[in-house]
């Protein structure tokens, strides 16, 4: 039995009653057959294909993945997002914005062991930067305004 609104459309459907007798058309054994594994509850034969080869064992193999346990924890920080702290004068312009002054001012994460500065967006003050690694769209937007970067070794 369906549900209709005012407009005639269906708002939802109620779920079949399955072993509610013979006349219900899902009475007795409630479509699932006579016996076998398949007709008891709690049974989910999820990839087998009935004897032939499943499809992930048909398969190859490809590829591995490396164990990274030394991967650097690198704070990512777009040109932007600097000149918004610039403006809301969290970070003041005069300053060297580095790892220490942006972990000092909780803008990144403590753990956060390189600095990367992005070229998203654009910066209107003149700032000196000091990051572990710069893309170049950064770097060419930032001397456009007069300002320099530093790379650490």
């Amino acid at each position: 039995m369906t549900t209709l609104n005012t407009t005639g459309k269906v708002l939802y459907k109620k779920k079949m009653r399955v072993g509610r007798g013979i006349g219900s058309g899902k009475g007795k054994t409630s479509g699932r057959g006579v016996k076998g594994q398949k007709s008891r509850s709690g049974v989910a034969i999820k990839a087998f294909e009935g004897g032939q080869m499943p499809l992930y064992r048909r398969l190859p193999k490809r590829g591995f993945n490396a164990i990274k346990r030394y991967q650097a924890i690198i704070a990512i920080m777009n040109l932007e997002k600097i000149q918004t702290f610039i403006t809301e004068k969290t970070i003041n312009s005069g300053d060297v914005i580095n790892m220490a002054l942006l972990k000092k001012l909780k803008l990144i994460n403590k753990n956060s062991q390189k600095l990367k500065i992005l070229g998203t967006g654009e910066i209107k003050d003149k700032v000196n930067i000091e990051a572990d690694l710069v893309s170049k769209s950064a770097v060419e937007k930032l001397e456009k305004a007069g300002g320099t970067i530093q790379l650490k070794k």
